[in-house]
């Protein structure tokens, strides 16, 4: 109880979370040859702790959770990432040791509620991005063969063919150097080409765009209200259990009163 106590106090997630931050920054450091080649001794022995303080908070976790520990999702994550970074430390496979590394300051997230809400909202909103990116794909298409077809011969290095006319309307979507790159050349030869500009940007960014945004939006806000009710129902278990503790205190001395009183 007292183990559990101290896994689940706020100091220790504190504390973990701190020592993600300081792994994180080590390895940004560590991206630098010339400071990695001085301090490369601080490096690997700082990197050796972490590793074994991350190793201790699973197995206190195992400890405790035992067979519920793996029903979390965030908690098999974190437990991938450090058994498998023990596993490959000081082997041949440097580069997978290395992404697990990066992989460490995704724990971040897992440490962080707020975050862990955020993340779970974009999980729970992959079926809605899943259709959205269906109709975006068949607007895709459908500029792309129009554009084809109108603007081949006047820009074939932007409309050639399908595949590279659907490359620039991914250029045009993300509105990187859209019209000074590739609509104003187009408008001199054509002039009703912006009608396909603007309908295209309309229609992909500011709309298709806004929908999968919504959608987690409204999942991560569906999951906060959950949260703020789960945070209410557990005040009110608590102060149920206060109440009945009181009660069990003031039973216990009126009792002893009572029993006083018999004696005396």
């Amino acid at each position: 109880m007292k183990l559990r106590t101290f896994i689940e106090h706020r100091l220790f997630s504190k504390f973990i979370l701190a020592i993600i931050l300081v792994n994180a920054v080590l390895i940004g450091l560590g991206t630098d040859s010339s400071i990695y080649a001085n301090y490369e001794s601080i490096f690997i022995a700082t990197d050796i702790l972490i590793l074994a303080i991350f190793t201790i908070e699973i197995i206190l976790k195992l400890i405790v959770y035992r067979q519920k520990f793996f029903n979390n999702g965030w908690n098999v994550f974190d437990f991938v990432i450090v058994f498998g970074s023990l596993v490959l430390y000081n082997t041949h496979l440097v580069s997978v040791l290395r992404i697990l590394r990066v992989l460490r300051v995704l724990r971040t997230i897992s440490i962080i509620p707020s975050l862990r809400r955020l993340t779970s909202a974009l999980f729970m909103a992959i079926p809605a991005i899943g259709s959205v990116t269906i109709l975006m794909g068949i607007i895709f298409y459908v500029y792309s063969v129009i554009g084809t077809s109108f603007f081949g011969d006047i820009a074939p290095e932007f409309f050639g063919n399908v595949g590279l006319s659907a490359l620039t309307l991914f250029q045009v979507f993300t509105l990187e150097s859209w019209a000074s790159g590739i609509f104003r050349p187009i408008f001199t030869e054509v002039v009703w080409s912006w009608l396909y500009f603007v309908s295209f940007i309309i229609v992909s960014t500011f709309i298709i765009l806004n929908l999968i945004v919504g959608e987690i939006v409204n999942n991560a806000q569906e999951l906060s209200e959950h949260s703020e009710e789960e945070s209410k129902d557990m005040q009110r278990i608590m102060k149920d259990l206060d109440e009945l503790k009181q009660m069990i205190k003031d039973k216990e001395k009126k009792t002893e009163k009572e029993d006083e009183g018999r004696t005396g």
